[in-house]
């Protein structure tokens, strides 16, 4: 089910008495459907949605994710150049996991096929197949395939489960069987894993894929040299944060927190990095369950996380 952005809207503190540049991002989104016939920008859309983190056994409450994220973002300086719209929820009712996957594809499609760069607040890490859809969808409808196409995910998991149903934990493997049945290589970057929270037939699954992967050990600082090789190899970047990824001292508000995780300079670090190639065509941050935060302090870094991908670039 859609719910329009006249119902999402931002809100936040008003400081434009003060001067004509005291402005929030509360204050320049612009709520759309699919933003046709306005100026290309960054559009935010909500993935209200946590069966996929059910079906995967995990904490239920990320569907309260978009709204919590919301609550924080729109209260943030604005320093855009560019137009912020917001394009409303895609919201799960009840296990309707693939309808809501279709939905969230079908919005993004038209969102990037009008020339914008959307950012998906997630609701669970499911929301990353129907982010995949809308993408492949938007790329073929310009005659254009997904070979060109660099999947990144931080995260501590590789979300490459075998499954009769999907779940959070199926994403990237239903991306490479599909890119597999297309005779296309799946390029999938999973940065952040812990040895920890994967098998090793997980590890198996990812060797045989192709993928390319480090640690969380490995991800204690910032992998330029991977990222610049993403930013010169591929066209276009789907760049995907799961917020478990990220030490449970500063994201508590996940279904599975992170003993260790990657630190959050190093994330910021990395969303900027890939913003500023020019080539991210969506971006997502996942997981976010406001239901286990304390004093918003998740919500608060989440929305830090967005912050960074609708950013300008290196001046924004």
């Amino acid at each position: 089910m859609r719910i329009p952005a006249a119902q999402t809207r931002m809100s936040g503190r008003d400081d434009s008495a003060e001067a004509p540049d005291a402005v929030r991002l509360h204050q320049r989104s612009v709520p759309t459907d699919d933003g046709a016939e306005l100026a290309p920008g960054s559009a935010v859309i909500g993935f209200a949605c946590d069966a996929g983190v059910v079906r995967n056994h995990g904490r239920p409450g990320a569907a309260g994710g978009p709204a919590a994220l919301r609550a924080q973002l729109g209260g943030l300086a604005s320093h855009l150049a560019h137009p912020l719209y917001d394009a409303g929820d895609v919201t799960c009712v009840g296990d309707g996991l693939e309808q809501a996957q279709a939905e969230l594809s079908t919005a993004i499609a038209a969102l990037i096929g009008n020339g914008h760069r959307p950012v998906v607040l997630g609701g669970g890490h499911e929301a990353a197949w129907g982010s995949y859809l809308g993408i492949r969808s938007a790329l073929h409808a310009r005659g254009e395939g997904a070979e060109g196409l660099a999947v990144v995910n931080i995260d501590a998991h590789f979300d490459l489960r075998s499954s009769d149903r999907p779940s959070s934990g199926t994403p990237f493997r239903q991306m490479a069987g599909t890119s597999l049945s297309d005779g296309a290589r799946f390029h999938y970057f999973c940065l952040g894993v812990s040895e920890a929270a994967n098998t090793a037939a997980l590890f198996r699954t990812a060797e045989e894929i192709g993928a390319t992967y480090l640690t969380d050990m490995q991800m204690q600082e910032v992998p330029r040299d991977l990222l610049a090789e993403i930013a010169h190899a591929f066209e276009q970047i789907y760049l995907t944060v799961d917020l478990d990824a990220l030490p449970s001292s500063a994201m508590p508000a996940v279904s599975a927190p992170a003993a260790l995780g990657v630190p959050p300079a190093v994330v910021l670090e990395c969303v900027r990095t890939l913003r500023d190639s020019g080539k991210l065509i969506l971006s997502e941050v996942a997981e976010l369950n406001p239901a286990y935060d304390i004093d918003n302090r998740g919500a608060g870094l989440a929305a830090r996380v967005v912050y960074e991908m609708i950013g300008d670039g290196a001046s924004g």
